[in-house]
């Protein structure tokens, strides 16, 4: 009996070791390599360079004050269309306390010397109608006198506008902030109660208002210098607007800039294209937007994935199929690409298979 089992334990160990062995040797074992294939097709392929930059107003004006003071009233809102002349905000003036009290000096000297002055041409008018003086001497207290009454209007003009920023003989007030062109509201950066600074020779002042006309847009954007040399003014240009989605404008290159910035260690070049802006669409200064600049496109071409290219120094290679999972390489002569697909001049047809990489 102890040698029947002996035997079955023997054989069963056997068994075991021979069922090992041919379970390690299948791991062991790779399956077959299946490669994949493709071939070339017809399509046209389109050359582009990116422009990142964003859509401004043609032309942007920053309405500024002519004096120093505190803003009274604002009269205009951001989005509200604006006419030139039109009255957008009113300064309450604060006088300099040494210019106010040099006026009010100025005011009574020139009432005092317009007072004597009616005095003495009312008493030699006197006496030229009595036949006593000559009308020569008459008429030289006469223009005394009225340059004496000049002298105090323009001093009392003097006082009111170092008090109130205009004057009664002024034809427009000078605290008074109007548009000079006609347009859109863009923004407007302070509040009523906000002091503001004049504009001047050695300050630009504060800005009031900002006003654009919204119907003459821009894009403005950078080029890298790798790309600045493929292009030129006159250009079509393909805006794609991120908070537009599905939307996209035409717009021509107009200006590329002849020197370069540093930026990040690369070199950008500005640019700036026209915009044809479509009736049913508001663009809001400020968006965001890519430029689509085409620098070469080829209609109904040989092409093939550019992925499935060798390059081995300055000759490109393919894997053509000449049998089944069987391949050599080929040389092929290509030309342009839009970095997916790349045009095949010489080399491959459309009927040849070409191994996946």
């Amino acid at each position: 009996m102890k040698r029947v089992l002996r035997i079955s334990g023997l054989v069963l160990l056997v068994v075991s070791f021979l069922y090992m062995t041919y379970f390690l040797y299948s791991k062991s074992q790779e399956p077959d390599v299946v490669f994949e294939t493709d071939s070339a097709f017809i399509s046209t392929i389109v050359k582009k360079t990116v422009a990142t930059g964003s859509i401004t107003p043609r032309k942007e004006i920053e309405i500024k004050s002519q004096v120093s003071g505190v803003v009274d009233r604002i009269y205009v809102e951001a989005g509200e269309p604006a006419k030139k002349g039109q009255l957008l905000a009113k300064i309450r003036i604060i006088p300099n306390s040494v210019a106010l009290n040099n006026a009010q000096t100025q005011l009574r000297s020139a009432r005092i010397n317009y007072d004597n002055a009616k005095k003495e041409k009312d008493r030699q008018e006197k006496l030229f109608k009595e036949n006593i003086i000559s009308e020569v001497e008459y008429n030289q207290f006469k223009l005394d006198f009225e340059l004496r009454e000049e002298g105090l209007s323009a001093a009392e003009s003097n006082l009111q506008l170092v008090r109130e920023g205009a004057s009664k003989n002024a034809g427009t007030a000078t605290n008074e902030v109007r548009s000079t062109v006609d347009g859109m509201i863009l923004d407007v950066p302070i509040r009523e109660g906000s002091f503001v600074i004049e504009s001047n020779t050695f300050n630009e002042g504060t800005t009031i208002v900002s006003v654009a006309n919204m119907q003459s847009m821009i894009f403005e954007g950078k080029v890298d210098e790798s790309e600045v040399g493929k292009i030129k003014e006159g250009m079509n240009l393909k805006l794609v607007v991120g908070a537009l989605e599905g939307e996209s404008f035409d717009a021509t290159l107009e200006h590329i800039s002849p020197k370069g910035v540093e930026e990040e260690g690369a070199i950008q070049f500005e640019v700036r294209a026209a915009i044809n802006i479509q009736k049913d669409v508001f663009l809001r200064a400020g968006y965001s937007a890519n430029a689509d600049i085409v620098l070469e496109q080829k209609d109904s071409v040989l092409s093939l994935r550019e992925s499935n290219l060798i390059f081995e120094e300055d000759k490109i290679f393919v894997e053509v199929m000449t049998g089944e999972q069987q391949f050599e390489k080929r040389e092929i002569e290509t030309g342009i690409s839009d970095g997916i697909n790349i045009e095949v001049v010489k080399g491959l047809t459309e009927e040849d298979r070409v191994k996946k990489l």
